[in-house]
């Protein structure tokens, strides 16, 4: 039986974030995946652009990250200056802007596919330099067991493995967090997104959209050019019922190119599809707990956003800092890492992190996608009341930039 300091269920960003974060700490840690080493090592385009706050874009930094997208592509990372949100068919907007915060932008935009690939890279890095991670990839867990002295996992080919603690990082709908007992409060909002990269010819002026459209929601994100046309690109999220958005997966371009046109109502001018299609379910997950006898979960095994609030990686970085700073704290003082009380300070902080802003989210997606006339009503006098109020417009942009 191999046996291990810290057993890591999944590598995807946040997996590898924290196999990275906590090397060249004396650690032995192990990463079980069931996608394949080449799936791994170079992942597809998956229509997601994540909105990185400053916070996240630091810790990004950090863990050398920043600088590989970089090398990949010059143009991926996009700044994020203003937000605006609307709501049905009026131009009325309410504005966020950068000026409310201390920087030059409120985040920054990264394709998903391309962070994924960094973080790969960088444990690569980590392993050739201190030889502490294993990655065990094309090889899923199958059964789990945890009690007071070890966390034991069986993977799909038979092989065992032992740990001081297991930390979950596979999916909003973890088997591993399951595994060890762990429900979930689960919301499903019933509705598809529908993501998707465009060129455009009016200028979006690095402003995200998040527009309540009635019977569907429209997010604009603005990316930076394209480096070869010099045309102007977003990234586009189209929310709607599943059964209207299977239509438009095998819509013909041209014809896609009009609904999406009309759909913005012309305010960019003609849009044109850059990209393949991607449709994601929306489901908000938050687990009963996030830890358990030697155990802990992160990313979206951690918490399940819906993404309006554009929160939802950025989550996932917050677990990966302040569960790592717990540990290698841990691992410092000479205590074991798998110990309660570490794992009951990372829950007990996390748990403040995200909760509050978690719910606020639920409530948000919950009335504007309310087509009732009230709540149409509501939501334009709370769109309008908020661009009034400066302390409310600077509190969301604080949280949007992270609270940095």
């Amino acid at each position: 039986m191999q046996t291990f300091d810290l057993l890591i269920s999944g590598a995807g960003p946040a997996g590898l974030c924290l196999a990275r974060a906590l090397s060249g700490a004396g650690l032995s840690i192990g990463v079980v995946e069931q996608q394949p080493q080449a799936v791994l090592a170079d992942p597809s385009f998956d229509g997601r652009e994540i909105a990185l706050t400053q916070r996240s874009a630091d810790t990004l930094r950090r863990l050398g990250l920043w600088e590989r997208i970089q090398a990949f592509d010059a143009a991926a990372l996009s700044p994020l200056r203003d937000a605006q949100v609307l709501n049905g068919p009026s131009s009325f907007a309410m504005v966020i802007g950068h000026g409310l915060t201390r920087r030059s932008e409120l985040g920054w935009l990264v394709s998903n596919h391309l962070i994924r690939r960094a973080a790969w890279d960088a444990v690569q890095d980590s392993i050739a330099r201190h030889g502490d991670i294993t990655l065990i990839a094309a090889d899923g867990v199958a059964h789990t067991l945890v009690d007071e002295q070890a966390a034991q996992i069986t993977l799909a080919s038979g092989a065992q493995l032992r740990a001081r603690l297991l930390v979950a990082a596979d999916s909003r709908f973890s088997a591993t967090r399951r595994a060890v007992g762990i429900g979930a409060s689960q919301h499903d909002f019933g509705r598809t997104m529908l993501v998707f990269q465009v060129t455009h010819d009016e200028p979006h002026h690095h402003t995200a959209w998040e527009w309540f459209g009635h019977a569907q929601t429209l997010a604009l994100l603005p990316m930076n050019n394209d480096p070869a046309t010099g045309e102007h690109r977003a990234s586009v999220v189209l929310t709607l019922a599943h059964q209207r958005i299977e239509p438009l997966l095998t819509l013909d371009e041209p014809a896609f190119n009009a609904d999406i046109t009309r759909r913005f109502d012309h305010r960019l001018g003609a849009m044109r599809l850059t990209s393949t299609r991607h449709a994601y379910p929306l489901v908000g997950v938050y687990p009963h707990r996030m830890v358990a006898t030697r155990f802990a979960c992160v990313g979206d095994a951690a918490v399940g956003m819906h993404p309006v609030t554009a929160h939802g990686f950025n989550f996932g970085l917050r677990a990966v800092e302040t569960l790592s700073r717990e540990l290698l704290a841990a691992q410092a003082a000479g205590c074991d890492i798998g110990a309660p009380e570490p794992l009951a300070r990372y829950q007990r902080k996390h748990r403040l992190a995200t909760r509050p802003l978690y719910e606020i989210t639920r409530f948000i997606a919950t009335l504007y996608t309310n087509e009732a006339p009230p709540a149409r009503l509501l939501r334009d006098a709370a769109l309008r009341l908020g661009q009034r109020l400066t302390p409310f417009k600077r509190a969301v942009a604080a949280s949007l930039a992270g609270g940095r």
